[in-house]
């Protein structure tokens, strides 16, 4: 085997332009798995990445707008948290929030926003950073007080020059003025499809006290133990709401990690399908290499009859050529792979995506190529050990 390698080298190297246009037909072929695989992998790495570290592991409870007739409202009051944490395993905390549009007034700057009341411990628990300042306390969202956190872009905004903390702004709510005092600032993060620096935070004490004295949540956020497990925490709270309404469309269930999941499944589905549409190219590639070993065995008809008439069995011959076929396609697959590699690097660098090589799809066509090798060489390694020497000596 070692030997018909080192044979199969040098026959490329006389015939040069005939091995690279055989290798053409492979490398085009790899390469185009390569990068498609490559492709679709760092689109899902950028994908994660827009959604952000923070909120995988949280699953988000709204009302929605299909009650029916005979359906049971859901009110997110105490009783129904008390009904999550007996009913659904796995939960680390459920907090409450209240969402409110106003508008945030300082001196001659003003910045309208949604403004989300939130319970202690909020903000940690989406471990959003502070630029400067600190969280709400325990007693803050008890008693209730005016204090106001707010994202990177709307304390620039508001304060062009800095220093927001200790400062104090109106919050606008149906013609009512309201004072709050700036307590923080948060660093601007990826959070879901949006970011943390338009983002406004105020207690949800003052909400019920103030705002609406109705203590029912317009939102749940249910904290997980363990991220991995937040769709099928997701999955449990959707069929215990329905139990518990009637009616699938009266409720929203929904979590980070779960639209990720289905967009890396469409992503991954999308990458297969080009795949193996790009594989096509690689048997393509293979129908070449067949023709051209074929023209092969008619060239050293001659050498073949002399090695057959000197005692060579016809499984030396068929292993000669194989070997041949397969190190084409073997030199093509590696010369596909570096290419592709080189260039979805490149394509990535322009998307400013995060580069992420797929290496199973590189074994893979690597391995697919030696096969294409093996099987189209076969029928010409076979046509070659089949010659009677014989006939092939006196036909020269």
């Amino acid at each position: 085997m070692f030997e018909d390698l080192i044979y199969a080298l040098q026959n490329f190297k006389h015939n040069k332009i005939r091995t690279m246009l055989s290798l053409l037909g492979v490398i085009i072929g790899v390469a185009s798995v390569i990068i498609i695989a490559t492709l679709g992998e760092s689109a899902k790495e950028n994908v994660s990445g827009s959604f952000g570290s923070a909120g995988l592991d949280m699953v988000t409870i709204s009302s929605g707008f299909g009650a029916r007739r005979n359906s049971v409202s859901i009110q997110f009051n105490e009783t129904f948290r008390e009904e999550l944490w007996n009913r659904i395993p796995d939960l680390k905390t459920i907090k409450y929030v209240n969402s409110l549009n106003a508008t945030i007034a300082y001196g001659d700057y003003s910045v309208s926003s949604n403004i989300s009341s939130v319970e202690y411990g909020h903000l940690e628990m989406y471990n959003y950073e502070l630029e400067y300042g600190n969280y709400f306390t325990v007693s803050d969202d008890v008693n209730g007080m005016q204090k106001i956190i707010l994202g990177s872009g709307v304390a620039e905004a508001l304060f062009p020059e800095g220093n927001a903390v200790g400062r104090s702004v109106f919050v606008i709510v149906s013609d009512v003025r309201f004072g709050f005092e700036v307590v923080g600032v948060l660093k601007a993060q990826s959070v879901g499809m949006g970011s943390s620096s338009s983002a406004v935070y105020i207690p949800r004490g003052f909400y019920s006290k103030k705002i609406s004295p109705d203590a029912s949540a317009s939102q749940v956020v249910v904290q997980v133990i363990d991220q991995d497990n937040s769709s099928t925490v997701a999955d449990n709270i959707t069929a215990f709401l329905t139990e518990k309404t009637g009616n699938s469309g009266s409720y929203n269930v929904s979590s980070m990690q779960s639209m990720i999941e289905q967009y890396n499944e469409v992503i991954g589905t999308i990458t297969m399908l080009l795949s193996g549409i790009a594989a096509i190219s690689l048997l393509v590639g293979g129908v070449g290499i067949m023709n051209i070993m074929i023209v092969t065995v008619i060239e050293r008809r001659k050498e073949i009859g002399i090695r057959k008439a000197l005692g060579a069995a016809p499984g030396a011959i068929m292993s000669q050529f194989l070997v041949e076929s397969a190190t084409i396609t073997l030199c093509g697959g590696l010369l596909g792979i570096l290419v592709g590699i080189g260039i979805s690097a490149v394509a990535v660098y322009i998307m400013d995506w995060q580069f992420a090589v797929k290496w199973s799809a590189c074994l893979l066509s690597f391995f697919f190529s030696a096969f294409v090798g093996v099987f189209f060489g076969f029928s010409p390694a076979a046509r070659a050990a089949k010659l009677d020497p014989v006939e092939v000596l006196a036909s020269d």
